[in-house]
């Protein structure tokens, strides 16, 4: 499974608006701390408010704020909302299913849908209240030894 740069932008505009909760984050400041392109932002935050991930608050001094605890926005809903589907491949998709000719006597197939299941339950358990405590991923961590056969991992 690849996230798309939209749910990977608003997962980084939410949790900075988590760490930050209570107190509204302007675009260009939301952008700016994220790496953010300032356009692309305002859409994504556009159809987090229309989600009601988000409320907006108007004028020169206005800017987006959670409209719901950090604790009850869970990373599973943002990335189905912008990405539709968690499964790493269609056929064992629920929403998106994909049918395969092969689906019968396929023996990879249980794997992906081990790992929709476990990447599921992961996400839908995650919420920004979790993601606010975690320290970033070190390089070490990245290029661990016990994944030198995985390249591409």
């Amino acid at each position: 499974m690849k996230v798309s740069k939209k749910s990977d932008y608003a997962l980084r505009a939410l949790v900075t608006l988590a760490e930050n909760y209570g107190s509204h984050l302007s675009i260009r400041v939301l952008s700016q701390e994220n790496d953010i392109p300032k356009r692309f932002l305002e859409q994504i935050m556009l159809d987090l408010k229309n989600a009601h991930f988000v409320e907006g608050i108007p004028g020169r001094d206005g800017g987006y704020i959670l409209s719901k605890p950090p604790s009850e926005i869970s990373v599973g809903n943002l990335i189905r909302f912008f990405d539709g589907m968690i499964a790493p491949i269609g056929c064992v998709s629920q929403l998106h299913y994909e049918s395969c000719s092969q689906e019968k006597k396929c023996k990879f197939r249980r794997i992906f849908l081990e790992i929709r299941n476990y990447s599921a339950r992961l996400m839908d358990k995650l919420t920004l209240a979790d993601l606010i405590k975690f320290s970033p991923v070190t390089e070490m961590e990245v290029l661990d030894s016990q994944y030198n056969f995985g390249g591409g991992i």
